[in-house]
């Protein structure tokens, strides 16, 4: 019998194959395995393939997968040193430098790694998930949201107050990397590359240590669900989100090259960070190295035992190694923020207003007045919009039906009338 020749084409390089020898013993079209020699040969229409040969092609598969990931990333990304990442930041974000140096370093050794090429010595650098405390309104938010723009990485933002256990009302861990996917219009590779930033963290803080007949399913219960997504797993997410069921189509995600950035404001950590450095001692006057300087600003002490009192189980601390916080907000820093940023929300209205064809214009003393009140009202940066929206509404209802209107100037007089109208001016605070 005539020895049959089988011509197969597998990554673009051709072979000429014997599929059967003389005596009627199927081969491997690949290797040339005899049947006997190989725990499983699969029969295509013209050819054979043993178990060897389709590991050996799938990991072929894979390293051009990956090197194709990787070229896109590098297409695709913007990568600048740490200290131009923090100039760049600056132009948004006001103060907060202890932050910004450390979410820069963070953020540039987090994509140098994914963009180094396999070494000899094959030493894996690990991802470095950074956790940011501070009050409300620092900026946190706006930190993790500016440095995504810049370096063109796909970002979502999700919200830890939705999140419970699988099983229980509310929306599986799952559904931030579904987020992720959208932003990514649904490029996997670019999705396994991006940045989520996960919100209100301190919300699922362990809410007791005492054993408890009901489980904590929207505390505890989240964080031990969130490790393995920390830590890097391949993740079945449902395109659409929401919960999974078993006919749903699933998109595979793995979560290793996924820098993830939490925040939150940890109302009363400032006590658990006063117990631990002794600020209130007995005798006399401390006057080593270890006195705390300023006593106002106690967030600068944090340490991860400190978010482990708060509440945060110590695997979930362990998966996040930068730690760093953000300072609260002084008169001097929201004055800058209310006009010196690119998007400063007084730019912001004017544009606004001059959409409308009216050009806007503040006295500096109103500048001042906004600042003094949310000062006051410990809102942070978020206050100023407030109190802003409350001085400028009627301006922004009437002006539009009035063509006359061609320039409106903020006096501090108006501001103050204004603002004594609103009812934001009758909130008491404690």
């Amino acid at each position: 019998m005539p020895l049959a020749l089988t011509k197969l084409v597998f990554l673009g390089v051709s072979y000429i194959c014997i599929t059967m020898s003389k005596n009627n013993e199927l081969r491997c079209s690949f290797c040339g395995r005899q049947k006997k020699d190989t725990n499983v040969l699969i029969a295509g229409i013209t050819g054979h393939i043993c178990d060897s040969c389709i590991l050996q092609a799938n990991s072929i598969v894979d390293e051009e997968i990956n090197q194709k990931a990787t070229k896109s990333l590098e297409t695709n990304l913007t990568l600048l040193k740490p200290t131009e990442i923090k100039e760049s930041l600056d132009q948004y974000v006001i103060g907060q430098d202890e932050a910004k140096k450390v979410f820069a370093v963070a953020v540039y050794n987090h994509y140098k790694r994914l963009l180094q090429k396999t070494d000899e010595d094959e030493i894996e650098i690990e991802k470095s998930n950074v956790i940011l405390v501070g009050k409300t309104g620092t900026g946190k938010t706006l930190l993790a949201k500016t440095i995504a723009k810049m370096l063109n990485v796909p970002f979502c933002i999700a919200d830890a107050t939705v999140l419970t256990e699988a099983g229980y009302v509310g929306e599986d861990v799952e559904s931030i990397l579904s987020r992720l996917l959208q932003a990514a219009d649904y490029d996997v590779n670019a999705a396994q590359q991006g940045i989520v930033f996960i919100d209100e963290i301190d919300k699922v803080a362990r809410k007791s240590d005492n054993p408890s007949i009901t489980r904590d399913v929207s505390g505890e219960g989240v964080q031990q669900a969130l490790l393995k997504l920390l830590e890097g797993t391949v993740v079945s997410v449902p395109p659409q989100g929401g919960r999974k069921h078993p006919e749903q189509k699933m998109i595979q995600i793995d979560t290793k090259n996924i820098l993830f950035v939490c925040g939150g404001a940890f109302a009363g950590i400032e006590q658990i960070i006063k117990r631990r450095v002794k600020t209130q001692s007995l005798g006399f006057a401390r006057k080593d190295s270890e006195a705390i300087a300023d006593k106002e600003n106690l967030l600068q002490y944090i340490n991860p035992t400190d978010l482990k009192a708060y509440g945060l189980i110590p695997e979930l601390i362990g998966r996040f190694p930068v730690l760093s916080f953000l300072n609260p907000l002084d008169a001097k820093t929201l004055r800058s923020i209310l006009t010196e940023p690119k998007n400063a929300l007084i730019k912001q209205y004017k544009k606004l207003f001059k959409i409308d064809n009216v050009e806007l214009e503040f006295e500096e003393e109103v500048f001042d007045f906004i600042v003094e009140r949310a000062v006051e009202f410990k809102l942070g940066a978020r206050g100023l919009r407030s109190i802003c929206e409350a001085i400028l509404n009627d301006a922004m209802f009437d002006i539009p039906a009035d063509s006359s209107v061609t320039k409106l100037e903020v006096t501090l007089k108006y501001a103050q009338e204004k603002f004594g109208k609103s009812k934001i001016s009758r909130l008491k605070v404690a």
